[in-house]
């Protein structure tokens, strides 16, 4: 077999082996199996995924999509991560085209007109360009998070990117995942402390009303509930 039927035979097993993991358990299978071939990703909301990660690789790889985009508390979030966690690398993946030079060939304010191409070029692309590198990447994806997101497994195949995605955290509610900032001291986005409750590029990045679900304040009003990176 080929080493992406390998892996996506060892995903599907995975699946079901750690189907009840932990999310340490589930990132020491990660750590044992690939080694330095995986990759953390994270959007710089909190560093709840980092912290549990380093504590079974301390200097892991850190994929950070660096749209052009962000809140400036987002990049200051980053830089604060690397300055907590000073063996992580952190991976700033950018677009093959800067903010300037996509305005000049899509017109400016993409991100309005069509944000799903937006999102394509800023985020998709560089995603997928960066993952090629990796063998497996995890992620913070939650099943409260979004109803998308609701039989999000913690082991899967990523057929898109063509490599094996974990989701150690994808059973924890608001209040695991809020208790472990709490008791642990995690740095978190100071947004967050000011009502933005899903933290994505600036200019499609809302306040959340009180009893909204916070993923309404991403894209509101346009009909668009996901940026493409997770399905």
């Amino acid at each position: 077999m080929t080493a992406t039927a390998d892996y996506k035979t060892l995903a599907e097993r995975a699946s079901k082996e750690l189907a009840e993991a932990t999310a340490a358990e589930a990132l020491r299978w990660t750590a044992d199996t690939f080694g330095d071939d995986f990759i953390v990703a994270s959007n710089m909301q909190d560093a709840v995924l980092i912290d549990l990660a380093t504590q079974v690789k301390p200097d892991v790889d850190v994929l950070f999509l660096q749209t052009g985009y962000h809140f400036p508390e987002t990049i200051g979030t980053r830089d604060a991560v690397q300055a907590v966690y000073p063996g992580v690398r952190i991976v700033n993946a950018e677009a093959e085209q800067s903010v300037a030079e996509q305005d000049a060939e899509y017109g400016p304010k993409l991100h309005e007109r069509d944000p799903n191409q937006c999102c394509h070029l800023r985020k998709v692309v560089p995603l997928r360009n960066t993952l090629a590198k990796y063998s497996a990447w995890v992620t913070g994806v939650r099943r409260v998070d979004a109803p998308t997101r609701a039989n999000t497994p913690i082991v899967t195949w990523d057929d898109r990117n063509g490599l094996v995605k974990i989701n150690p955290i994808a059973p924890w509610s608001d209040d695991e995942f809020n208790g472990y900032i709490s008791e642990h001291g995690i740095l978190e986005n100071p947004l967050v402390s000011i009502g933005y409750l899903s933290i994505g590029c600036a200019p499609c990045t809302a306040k959340v009303a009180p009893g909204q679900d916070p993923r309404s304040g991403r894209w509101a009003g346009q009909g668009k509930t996901e940026c493409g990176l997770h399905g």
